[in-house]
């Protein structure tokens, strides 16, 4: 094969297996399962897809194998009896039916278990865990602690371990072997043995929460003995057809006393030694700290975890599968240098299931970028089902993937930002004949001012737009659509979707400071540095005050959260890190600022908790006061013309919601 991709998309082999390519979809937990353990057709839908978009491997993620107890959350797959046997077959039998092959991750959660928190029951552990007191919920609304703690809110929750005796650890290794080939009857081509992220076979890897003195404990040998005396029971039971995998910490970034790499190397030899057809790398970090969470496991650095998969590849002679935001560029060029044999692709193939086979058609620029918005992972924080900020398809697979309308239309969508392209893209897929007016002559909308704050959600704006114009949207810019242009289209559906207005409500008084609208970010991030004000709560005020440290300003940000918490409209993990960088740089937070007026080149507020406070400041910039604008919408319907609103012209939803009020409409006309 030749090509930009040849080594990615050239087949693989890992033991016995053969794979058609080098992508593998990692494993994730999404909690859309059902509540019973069973797989259910959501998830079905899920995995189908990214089988259905060129992936070699799936691999179906936190299969509990002795659940309910070990559940970690409350809609995981089980695959701790045989009846659970019937989804799995059927999960096997759509992913092979579109060329791909299917592996299924084991897991036991150990510490980490709160089904076993919520229905009262200890949670087994290879030491009883030291208390620590942690951030995690320090930047969570109250709505978000009800739901992150609401395992241990039930009546019969309690909090307790119990240390696991050699006889516990060999009753695993059963399960472990049990569920393996209760895999293989379903038909999966391989299983991975989770043995990172904190969970059952970690936590004995980890010196940190491993501190027996016993046979599992001390030298890494000894912690590790637990893995591989599951490794040879798993091969024992599925004999040398089945692979046999597992997935390790790298290292465990912020903890004292935890894995270190030369541990890893170990581990993977020891593995290697067991029967382990594959090392997958992956890497851990204190679970206690918001900020280490993006850091590991849910890696936020390009190609976080890529150097640690090389030095073990150094160690081993079966193949290393890698993993941690590794574009196929990066991909291509690590396998081509020799320091991994495999991709494991996640949050890239939640926003678009297509990628492989896009790559293989050499189709590189209609790729749904990933905006790296965590909320995929952040519903699981909360315990809720896994979600796409810009991929409303996620887990609504069978709701709204796009199929032919029942009968052409001619749409007229009024807005180019990303609520209102989006929508028009949809519907042109659908193949309805949609037009499109912008009156500025860029599209975008407010989605500009994203764009400046990430390069990531530039990426996905600049392919929306592309996107757009390829679905066979006719699209203005430059004018604005009156009421008699209008009429000589003859649209059957008309749709507004104008965005929100920026009203700027702030008293001032003599001498007050410089004051900019959100808008006029990327000027004032030209400018030297000054000590500023921005006022808002929402992301798009923390990323411009994340921005502006990043300029060199001195910042502080004033906010009147409704929520009680910062940035609720993206995952958690993206608010803690950029919360993170904001208090790194020595910003001065205030989420309650109650009242504030600029005078005397000071902003002045009163928050709810404290006397009243200023700040001397050179600029003020404003980024809430988001409003309705439905002025336009009104126009037209004075005009006779029956307008559907979406997006931020109702008053400010933001972009998840926007997007998934788009497809769902596109999807009913």
């Amino acid at each position: 094969m030749s090509g930009p991709y040849a080594k990615l998309l050239s087949p693989g082999r890992i033991g016995r297996l053969e794979l058609r390519n080098r992508i593998l979809m990692t494993p994730m937990g999404t909690n859309q399962e059902r509540e019973d353990g069973r797989l259910g057709e959501g998830i079905l839908r899920y995995y189908e897809e990214r089988a259905r978009g060129g992936v070699g491997c799936v691999i179906a993620g936190v299969a509990a194998i002795t659940w309910p107890e070990g559940a970690c959350n409350p809609n995981q797959a089980a695959i701790s009896d045989d009846r659970f046997l019937p989804d799995w077959e059927e999960l096997a039998r759509r992913v092979h039916a579109h060329g791909a092959k299917l592996a299924v991750q084991l897991q036991h959660a150990s510490k980490v278990a709160q089904e076993d928190v919520k229905a009262g029951r200890p949670m087994w552990v290879p030491s009883i865990p030291e208390p620590k007191m942690g951030d995690l919920i320090a930047d969570l609304s109250p709505a978000e602690i009800g739901k992150v703690t609401s395992a241990y809110a039930s009546p019969t929750s309690s909090v307790a371990y119990r240390e696991m005796t050699a006889e516990d650890i060999a009753y695993l290794v059963g399960r472990f072997a049990e569920a393996a080939e209760r895999a293989q009857r379903a038909g999966a081509d391989a299983v991975e043995l989770h043995a990172g992220h904190g969970y059952m076979l970690s936590a004995f890897l980890s010196p940190a929460s491993n501190r027996r003195s016993d046979g599992y404990g001390g030298a890494i040998e000894n912690r590790a003995r637990f893995l591989v005396e599951a490794l040879r029971a798993v091969r024992e039971q599925v004999g040398p057809e089945l692979a046999v995998w597992c997935r390790i910490d790298g290292c465990e970034f912020h903890t004292e006393g935890g894995i270190s790499l030369s541990d890893a190397q170990r581990t993977a030899e020891l593995a290697e030694e067991a029967g382990a057809d594959a090392i997958h790398v992956s890497a851990y970090a204190d679970p206690t700290s918001s900020a280490a969470f993006t850091d590991a496991p849910l890696v936020h650095q390009p190609s976080g975890y890529l150097a640690m998969a090389e030095a073990i590849k150094k160690r081993v002679g079966i193949p290393v599968i890698a993993v941690g935001r590794i574009t196929p560029d990066a991909g291509e060029e690590a396998l081509r240098a020799g320091r991994m044999d495999f991709v494991a692709m996640g949050r890239a193939l939640l926003a678009d299931p297509e990628l492989p086979n896009k790559l293989a058609a050499g189709a590189t620029e209609t790729i749904r970028p990933c905006v790296y918005a965590y909320q995929c992972v952040g519903n699981v924080f909360l315990r809720e089902a896994s979600r796409c900020m810009i991929n409303p398809e996620l887990g609504r697979e069978e709701e709204l993937s796009i199929r032919p309308a029942a009968s052409v239309r001619r749409i007229a969508v009024v807005g180019g930002g990303p609520i209102g392209l989006d929508f028009a893209r949809r519907a042109a897929l659908r193949g309805h004949e949609v037009h499109l007016f912008e009156r500025s002559s860029e599209l975008g909308g407010r989605g500009r001012l994203a764009a400046h704050l990430s390069e990531e959600t530039a990426e996905w704006l600049r392919w929306l737009a592309n996107a757009t114009r390829a679905a066979g949207v006719r699209i203005e810019t430059g004018r604005e659509l009156t009421p008699e242009e209008l009429r000589s289209l003859g649209p059957d559906e008309l749709i507004v979707a104008t965005g929100a207005d920026r009203e700027i409500e702030l008293a001032r008084g003599v001498d007050a400071p410089e004051v900019w609208p959100a808008e006029s970010l990327e000027e004032v991030l030209g400018r030297p540095a000054k000590r500023i004000a921005v006022l808002g709560e929402d992301i798009i005020a923390v990323k411009a005050a994340e921005a502006l440290v990043g300029a060199g300003h001195s910042v502080v940000l004033l906010g009147n959260a409704p929520e009680r918490a910062w940035a609720p409209q993206v995952g958690l993990p993206r608010r803690w890190r950029a919360l993170h960088a904001l208090r790194e740089a020595s910003a001065e937070l205030f989420l309650d600022a109650g009242a504030i007026h600029a005078e005397q080149g000071a902003v002045h507020f009163t928050p709810a908790s404290g006397a009243p406070e200023q700040r001397s400041v050179e600029g003020i910039l404003v980024a809430n006061g988001l409003v309705a604008s439905d002025e336009i919408a009104k126009g037209f319907e004075a005009a006779g013309f029956n307008a559907r609103r979406l997006g931020d012209c109702q008053g400010p939803i933001y972009l998840q919601r926007g997007l998934l009020e788009a497809a769902r409409l596109a999807q009913a006309l």
